[in-house]
């Protein structure tokens, strides 16, 4: 599973950060990102939680 953060919707609220650090974190200037190029299978469902709590809706599916 792969996603990506849409950084012109997210809004650098943190949820996606505090919810499931180990693939999402902030970027230097600002926006959050996703920091693998694919989930780990024990991290899915984690962020799918982070995904679907985004306030800005700005956690996509990556291609």
């Amino acid at each position: 599973m792969k996603l990506k953060v849409d950084e012109s919707l997210c809004i650098s609220c943190g949820y996606c950060v505090g919810v499931c650090p180990e693939v999402f974190e902030f970027s230097d200037d600002g926006p959050s990102h996703v920091k693998v190029d694919t989930i780990p299978e024990n991290l899915e469902d984690t962020a799918m939680e982070a995904k679907e709590g985004c306030p800005t809706e700005a956690i996509k599916e990556a291609d």
